[in-house]
């Protein structure tokens, strides 16, 4: 099994900064792709950001040009600078892996979820 640990959520003004982090435990044999996503209140789960073990990237159009993903893959980290905040990016962050372990062929999991809100 891989644990995934988030952290870094709280309240913030628009236009202000946050940074999530997010650690995976186990044992683990490869991640090949972590990311972040989010859900509203009342909305579905959605993608935030995608990063490869290779460095490569992906954003939802509504953060391009505002958030940031990185990763450590040496530590099992992600993480997702976040700026420039709007009240619509608040949410329910989930820190998500794609994993293989020794016990287990590659499968998603999830963290529990850090709370952003954005308001004045």
């Amino acid at each position: 099994q891989v644990q995934l640990v988030e952290s870094g959520g709280g309240l913030v003004q628009p236009g202000g900064s946050l940074r999530l982090s997010c650690a995976a435990s186990g044992s683990i044999i490869s991640i090949n792709v972590m990311g972040w996503y989010r859900q509203a209140p009342g909305k579905q789960r959605e993608l935030v950001a995608i990063i490869t073990s290779g460095g490569s990237t992906n954003y939802a159009d509504s953060v391009k040009g505002r958030f940031t993903i990185s990763r450590d893959n040496a530590k099992n980290t992600v993480s997702l600078q976040m700026n420039s905040l709007k009240p619509e990016d608040t949410g329910v962050y989930y820190c998500n892996a794609h994993a293989a372990t020794t016990t287990q062929n590659f499968r998603y999991y999830w963290g529990q979820g850090t709370q952003v809100t954005v308001s004045s």
